[in-house]
C-alpha cells in the first residue's frame, strides 16, 4: 500500500531536531489527522463508484438457498 501524503509529511518531520520535538508534542494529533484523511480518501472513493477489489476474485459463486421444510403438510 502506498504511503499517504500526511507519513511522508511526518517522516521528514522525523529527519530534524525540531521536526521530532514537535511530532512528539503533537503525536495524537499527527495520528488523528492522518486517520481522517484516509477515511476521507475512502468516502470519496467510494462515491466515484470505486470499489474495493474483492478478496478471492475467483471463489465459487453460493448455490442458491434452499426451502427448509417446515415440517408442516400442505
Amino acid at each position: 500500500m502506498a504511503l499517504s501524503r500526511i507519513a511522508t509529511a511526518v517522516g521528514a518531520l522525523l529527519l530534524s531536531k525540531g521536526g521530532r520535538k514537535f511530532a512528539g508534542r503533537h503525536a495524537g494529533k499527527l495520528a488523528l489527522a492522518t486517520l481522517a484523511w484516509e477515511l476521507l480518501q475512502q468516502r470519496q472513493a467510494r462515491a466515484a463508484g470505486q470499489t474495493q477489489p474483492q478478496a478471492k476474485p475467483h471463489a465459487k459463486p453460493r448455490p442458491a438457498a434452499r426451502q427448509r421444510w417446515s415440517g408442516r403438510r400442505v
